[in-house]
């Protein structure tokens, strides 16, 4: 049995830059617009260029959005929050320590490890972008565009 699908998800990782803004960007893609969606990170971390082309390859940006930190966010309440990378677990559960709020770990590779040729970059990152896609559909079961389109 699923379970209901939160009202508020928030997208937890480490600076902010690539795995949290990316999964963000694709929740809101495939959820209802009636599910809130936000991403933060444990430390400020600066934009990532290849984050942009990852999403543009599915038509969505970030707009002029620029990484933030968990005390950037107007709200701090959330129904459910998904960390990344371990660093955004331990806060979390840090900081849910005394409230009713769900935490889940999708540990997700960082694709900045990821050294060579721009396109051997490019990979790593849509590596991430397309595990996220399926997390989020399988998660809250939402039919993969992937699928649809097949």
């Amino acid at each position: 049995m699923l379970a209901a699908l939160p009202h508020s998800i928030l997208f937890l990782c480490g600076m902010n830059a690539v795995r949290s803004p990316m999964a963000e960007q694709l929740a809101r893609r495939l959820l209802p617009a009636t599910t809130f969606v936000a991403s933060a990170g444990v430390r400020s971390g600066e934009r990532d260029p290849f984050v942009d082309a990852v999403l543009a390859e599915e038509g969505l940006t970030l707009g002029e959005r620029q990484p933030r930190t968990l005390e950037d966010l107007e709200d701090d309440y959330f129904d459910l929050i998904v960390t990344l990378a371990p660093e955004a677990h331990h806060a979390a559960l840090e900081l849910t320590r005394s409230l009713a709020v769900e935490v889940e770990y999708w540990p997700m590779p960082d694709p900045t490890d990821t050294g060579g040729t721009r396109e051997h970059i490019m990979a790593a990152y849509r590596d991430v972008r397309e595990r996220l896609k399926a997390r989020i559909s399988r998660r809250f079961a939402v039919p993969d565009p992937k699928s649809a389109a097949d």
